[in-house]
């Protein structure tokens, strides 16, 4: 065989500083790195959203409650208005007395109805559009944060 040959069929046993496992080991920091990066922003993102539904459970609440006290205290008047139409009608002597407080009755009854779904709409409303505020904040700043280059 020649000197070349001889050359190239040898193993090469030079020692290499930074050789294999040292990239593997800097792969891996910096891998591990990221993973911990990307866990922290996930369990803060997680925790935003956690207290964005608290409070967004907490202004529903309150509005469900606000609203259903709203339909009892609208069930009570209307209650109270039968009754007492029940009471007039008790005492009625002719039949143009009984047409008078009908349509008087009536005519009440209607605007009454009117107003309490007047305030029953913007009762919804005013609750739907106080839930929205967190949502929309929320959303706005997780649009912010997933934007490229953003800070948490």
């Amino acid at each position: 065989m020649t000197e070349a040959t001889t050359a190239t069929s040898k193993p090469n046993t030079a020692k290499h500083t930074g050789g294999p496992s040292g990239l593997h080991r800097e792969l891996a920091a910096k891998g591990a790195a990221q993973a911990k990066d990307i866990y922290e922003k996930a369990k803060a993102t997680a925790e935003e959203t956690t207290d964005l539904l608290k409070g967004t459970y907490t202004i529903a609440a309150k509005g469900a409650t606000d609203y259903n006290l709203k339909v009892l205290e609208i069930a009570r008047t209307n209650t109270n208005s039968a009754f007492d139409y029940a009471l007039a009608l008790s005492g009625m002597k002719s039949l143009s007395e009984f047409v008078e407080l009908s349509t008087t009755h009536v005519r009440k009854q209607f605007e009454v109805m009117t107003a309490q779904t007047k305030e029953l709409t913007e009762l919804g409303q005013k609750v739907t559009a106080e839930i929205a505020v967190p949502i929309k904040a929320g959303v706005a700043k997780a649009l912010h944060n997933a934007a490229p280059g953003a800070e948490s």
